[in-house]
């Protein structure tokens, strides 16, 4: 295993199916279901990823867009999968970095929080080795994840990210086609929003340094950039079905789906969670920087 990245446990692999490991995990976990492995299905319809708008969809085969519906479900799944992944490691870390016995007593029920998340998530992906990931925004997670600077961690993984990660999850249970996820990820959002909650009080409660705002800027300045420029993982499954795009195809495609729109949303959303009195200097110096600002499609490319 890679021990510059140890807290966030991407790399961390599962045991086989019939390990006894497996049993005494699932006789401890809280509220257990029949957790067999589910069917892998378009979850998530043309209309969620605003492909029924794109003409080269449109103009392909059945085939062709149940491929790219699948690679687009799949990539949602899978960050799913690592953000529940990342945060048994965190809210584990954050048990020991705890000043109070309350705090270190929620955090400890937070990791079982997330280790119940990640069980259940698993099962609806497919039956493969999944412990790495090239993604942009899951890599600046993980080294987000390993930082020692306990105001960065309060502030970009449980004020920024919790906050957006509520607006997500809720978003992906009301539109899920299956009623089975659809349940699942709406059961995510009360935990959630106690994570949240309790990042909020905790950062409310801390004098922020210079070094720390410091980061935490270079942190958020590129998590908005990756939001600013649209959705890239749409252009990743086109790809990966269709073959390789030019660079006028990917611009027309994110004008097709009103990437501009789309993203301006996204970054209001994350501006909103910002508003608190201790963050008024971090959020007015992204604002000057333009970070809450989308990008039209050919600055996207």
């Amino acid at each position: 295993m890679d021990s510059k990245y140890n807290i966030v446990g991407f790399d961390l692999p599962h045991t086989d199916s019939d390990d006894r490991l497996q049993r005494i995990l699932t006789a401890a976990l809280p509220n257990q279901n029949n957790y067999d492995n589910y069917p892998q299905l378009n979850y998530w319809d043309a209309e969620f990823f605003n492909l029924h708008q794109v003409k080269i969809f449109q103009q392909s085969n059945i085939t062709e867009q149940s491929a790219i519906l699948e690679h687009a479900n799949h990539s949602l799944l899978e960050e799913s999968y690592f953000i529940e992944k990342a945060g048994v490691g965190y809210m584990a870390k954050m048990v020991l970095l705890a000043e109070t016995v309350e705090e270190r007593m929620l955090y400890a029920l937070f990791t079982a929080d997330e280790a119940t998340h990640l069980y259940q998530i698993s099962h609806f992906l497919p039956e493969m080795e999944v412990i790495n990931t090239d993604d942009p925004f899951l890599r600046l997670l993980s080294e987000v994840v390993e930082s020692a600077d306990k105001t960065v961690l309060l502030f970009v993984l449980q004020i920024v990210l919790e906050g957006w990660g509520l607006s997500h999850y809720r978003r992906l249970a009301k539109e899920c086609h299956y009623p089975v996820l659809a349940e699942l990820f709406s059961s995510f959002l009360q935990s959630e929003s106690r994570h949240h909650a309790t990042g909020t009080t905790l950062f409310n409660q801390t004098s922020v340094s210079a070094s720390s705002q410091t980061t935490i800027l270079d942190v958020l300045a590129q998590f908005l950039f990756m939001v600013q420029v649209g959705p890239q993982s749409l252009l990743a499954a086109i790809e990966q079905v269709k073959g390789h795009l030019t660079r006028s195809q990917k611009i027309q495609i994110l004008e097709e789906l009103d990437t501009q729109t789309h993203s301006g949303n996204r970054l209001q959303i994350l501006r909103s969670l910002m508003g608190g009195k201790s963050a008024q200097s971090i959020l007015q110096n992204l604002e000057e920087r333009g970070a809450f600002e989308p990008l039209p499609a050919h600055q996207c490319v």
